[in-house]
């Protein structure tokens, strides 16, 4: 279900918990096998479960619980804007706005040609530079404007 490399991987994560609490690497493996195969389908869900040893409905409370983790097909770059309050007030709004314009997307959907997923993002910790963005839950883009989303989208391409 997994390539070796990513088994490695996991491994290493569940090498950093006791044995019997190797459940405890969940989140990583989630991550791990989202990283390989571009979303967590069911069976995908249901083999990290069974890999550690877990029920696979713990594996699902984790995976439907946070939002970093696609549980359909989603696009090369999945962008998460924040709209919490604090970025909401530094115009996340109008970035929002734009990235949906200039894509042709809104929230929850991937572009046409699957090379760009919208998704509405919670607090990322990081109100003092906001509007904040996550690009595919790994690089932070602080203090966005249309302007800068526009040149982020082209280094992404």
């Amino acid at each position: 279900m997994l390539t070796p490399e990513s088994l490695q991987k996991i491994d290493r994560e569940v090498a950093k918990y006791p044995p019997e609490h190797k459940e405890s690497a969940v989140m990583s493996a989630l991550r791990i096998a989202q990283m390989e195969k571009g979303w967590l389908a069911p069976e995908t869900i249901e083999f990290v479960a069974g890999y550690l040893d877990m029920p696979p409905v713990a594996a699902w409370e984790v995976a439907t619980f946070y939002n970093m983790y696609q549980l359909k097909p989603a696009g090369k770059y999945v962008l998460t804007v924040c709209t919490n309050l604090s970025c909401t007030l530094q115009g996340a709004e109008g970035v929002v706005g734009h990235l949906k314009s200039k894509l042709g997307i809104g929230f929850g959907e991937t572009t046409a040609d699957g090379k760009y997923t919208l998704k509405e993002g919670e607090c990322m910790g990081a109100c003092g530079d906001g509007p904040v963005a996550l690009i595919n839950n790994v690089k932070m883009c602080a203090k966005l404007t249309p302007g800068e989303a526009d040149r982020i989208l082209a280094g992404l391409e």
